[in-house]
């Protein structure tokens, strides 16, 4: 992993300059001001420094990004928290007592999602056991590594205060919900920082990284050559993808002056279409009806001037697998002269065993972007950081409230870190 400082005369500029050494994929942990210092301080300007990862390339990644790529839409500015904000760490509640082993399953039969279900309790059973010996070990493991301890050996060894933060740390992301597996991962990757010399803030400027790095940067919708650029919004009902639609379409149109335009496939649910129409009316823009997959290209022949064309379809449950098919065939129906995106729509208040069903659902039908909504109705983030391993798919858009076009934004990274971490915002 390469971590490197980048600066400029603006923000910008600093973040150029590592976007030009490390690529379009490399992620900003944190950009700082640099305010002048001395006498004449008051006649210089301040300038500004970005601190810059190169994000570890996965094995059979998809496609190359769009070369005109949108920026990140103004009401989110880049990425600014400071890493070394105060983080208020509450004291640890009681560890959660071991998941007893599942059963083993008798019938040949068992559907894959019991035996997913079977293997992550046994798992998170074994991992909270050996998370719990690990950290009861780690001083006897350090005295090995570092020889027999002397007197002064013991005065730089860790302290119990440096063991119990690290309980903390574990306990903040377990109340989070993060999924035990997970923490263990970003655990057994800052074990090595725990050693003689190390503080406190050098565990948790570690265990920080490592949380951004995993949530990667934000993407938000692309705009190329082509026009028009069909984004489709997918996902269960009741998620609030129009809603969802409806804020974004207001932003491009309002803030960018973009040529907008709306069709909805969602025919099953009682007034959806009407929702749309008044998003619309009130955007003043075009909207089409698309009763089956094979109407889609004729329709989108219409917008062939728009810059952006957004289609809402019909959510439906996971388990409902003929309207699966009929969303499979609308997105992979499309022509090839339209360029298309796809954003899976998912409310941060869902359970965690549904929300993999549902990313597993539709990984079948089309590879998307990840949109959260609901964040105003959970006290919990870690579904979020669940769902983005899972997937490895990108994140973009948050949503916290029903107001058009407000309540909405580009997924702010160190903000939920913080969160995760036990932090205030």
């Amino acid at each position: 992993m390469n971590i490197n400082k980048f600066k400029g005369k603006t923000e910008e500029e600093a973040i150029a300059a590592a976007k030009a050494a490390y690529g379009e994929d490399a992620v900003i942990m944190l950009t700082k001001e640099i305010k002048p210092k001395g006498v004449f301080a008051v006649f210089k300007k301040s300038s500004w420094e970005v601190t810059a990862a190169m994000k570890e390339k996965e094995s059979g990644t998809g496609s190359a990004r769009a070369a005109h790529a949108m920026e990140p839409l103004s009401f989110h500015d880049a990425i600014n928290l400071a890493a070394d904000e105060a983080i208020d760490l509450t004291a640890p509640a009681p560890a959660p007592a071991p998941l007893p082993k599942p059963p083993v399953a008798k019938r040949a039969d068992v559907r894959p999602t019991l035996e997913r279900e079977a293997r992550e309790a046994e798992e998170k059973h074994s991992q909270h056991e050996k998370f719990e010996d690990r950290l009861d070990a780690l001083s006897d493991r350090l005295e090995e590594k570092f020889g027999a301890p002397n007197a002064e050996d013991k005065a730089k060894a860790p302290t119990s205060e440096e063991i119990n933060f690290v309980r903390l740390l574990y306990n903040a992301l377990i109340k989070n919900e993060v999924n035990e597996k997970y923490v263990n991962q970003i655990l057994d990757e800052v074990e090595r920082f725990i050693r003689p010399g190390n503080s406190v803030d050098t565990i948790l400027s570690n265990v920080y990284q490592k949380l951004i790095l995993r949530f990667g940067q934000p993407r938000v919708i692309e705009l190329g050559k082509k026009k028009p650029r069909v984004v489709f919004f997918i996902g269960p009902t009741g998620v609030g993808k129009t809603t969802t639609i409806a804020k974004i379409a207001s932003k491009y149109k309002m803030e960018y002056n973009k040529k907008v335009a709306f069709i909805t496939a969602d025919t099953y649910r009682i007034a959806a279409t009407e929702q749309l129409q008044i998003y619309a009316n009130i955007l003043k823009a075009p909207m089409e009806i698309v009763y089956s997959a094979q109407e889609m290209n004729g329709k989108l022949e219409n917008f062939l001037t728009y810059d952006l064309v957004f289609v809402d379809t019909a959510g439906f449950s996971h388990k409902n697998e003929s309207q699966k098919e009929d969303t499979r065939q609308l997105l992979q129906g499309l022509d090839e002269k339209f360029s298309r995106e796809v954003y899976l729509v998912l409310s941060a208040t869902t359970k965690y065993k549904d929300l993999l069903d549902i990313a597993d659902t539709y990984r079948k039908i089309a590879d998307y972007k990840l949109i959260f909504t609901k964040l105003d109705e959970t006290t919990t983030y870690g579904n979020i950081l669940n769902v983005k391993l899972y997937t490895q798919a990108d994140l973009s858009y948050v949503t916290d409230g029903q107001n058009v076009p407000d309540d909405i934004a580009v997924f702010d990274t160190q903000k939920i870190v913080k969160k995760l971490l036990g932090g205030n915002e």
